[in-house]
């Protein structure tokens, strides 16, 4: 299996003026054409056909974000996720051939901030990449967003990306670290899985299911009683909102009723935070042809056994 790092002839000089990411994919021809899209938008690649190759480039030099297939031998994609989250936070897109939903929120709640499903457009990918490192910090923080957020006995650093819950320390992901901080920007303010997802993941499109298990991941790290929140509510037939003491106590007898997101259907009762199925994700300028000699934008990308 091609482990090389090395860049493809087509390289810009300008290579890794974005950031350095890891490619782990065991399929040469799927790794190509990503290797190839994120060459060209200016980041410094590295690959890895395998979890042991993966986290011994990991070990070697953290890079700024990792794209990991999830089907690879000898150690899938979530144990790596796994062993490289174990080390400290770095940003994750899980690549997956597997349709099955359980199989990404299981991504999600292994600590990857995003996902994409094969087949895809590289196009996309790379706004993906663009879109969770621009998330991670790239740049300083405008001073409205660098403001230290509290409430509720939660108190956020936006510069430091600290975050703490009465005095203890808070080990949030990325996109919950994210979350968190825009709920607290807006406390006793609703809204839809649609409107978190522009603001927060900064997409118009993609899976809905990724908020809510980011909600329920963040229940579990921020209330005392996850089962019954008291901070981060459910209100019915729209999203969520944040309620900081003195806020918004009335109404909420649907906390548990179920919840809905901006498509409007409501959740199931017996499991208000259980996700809906996906919605496709539609490709990025899929029909125009990529640079790279031999491919195609769309990578082929067939579930392997």
């Amino acid at each position: 299996m091609e482990n090389s790092p090395s860049a493809p002839p087509h390289a810009p000089a300008t290579e890794g003026r974005r950031g350095r990411v890891l490619v782990v994919d065991d399929d040469p021809t799927v790794a190509e054409v990503v290797v190839g899209y994120l060459h060209r938008a200016g980041y410094a690649v590295e690959r890895a056909g395998d979890g042991p190759a993966a986290l011994a480039r990991f070990a070697a030099a953290r890079p700024d974000l990792v794209v990991l297939d999830l089907m690879l031998p000898a150690m899938d994609g979530f144990e790596v996720c796994r062993r490289m989250r174990a080390h400290g936070p770095v940003p994750v897109i899980m690549l997956t051939a597997r349709g099955d939903e359980e199989d990404r929120i299981l991504g999600l709640e292994t600590g990857a901030d995003d996902y994409v499903t094969k087949p895809f457009s590289p196009r996309e990918l790379v706004l993906r990449v663009e879109s969770v490192l621009r998330r991670a910090g790239a740049g300083t923080p405008a001073a409205e967003e660098a403001r230290p957020l509290s409430g509720a006995g939660l108190c956020l650093d936006p510069v430091a990306r600290s975050a703490s819950r009465d005095g203890a320390g808070l080990a949030l992901t990325l996109r919950e670290f994210d979350l968190l901080a825009f709920l607290l920007r807006h406390p006793g303010r609703a809204f839809g899985r649609e409107e978190l997802m522009r603001e927060v993941w900064g997409w118009d499109f993609g899976d809905l299911s990724t908020v809510t298990v980011h909600i329920r991941r963040l229940r579990g790290k921020v209330e005392q009683d996850p089962a019954r929140p008291r901070l981060i509510r459910t209100v019915w037939g729209v999203g969520y909102r944040l309620d900081l003491p003195g806020d918004g106590e009335a109404g909420e007898t649907g906390e548990t009723a179920g919840a809905t997101g901006a498509t409007g259907a409501p959740e199931s009762p017996e499991a208000p935070e259980a996700p809906e199925a996906p919605e496709a994700t539609r490709a990025i300028e899929a029909s125009e042809a990529p640079e790279a000699p031999g491919t195609t934008d769309r990578t082929a990308g067939a579930p392997r056994a």
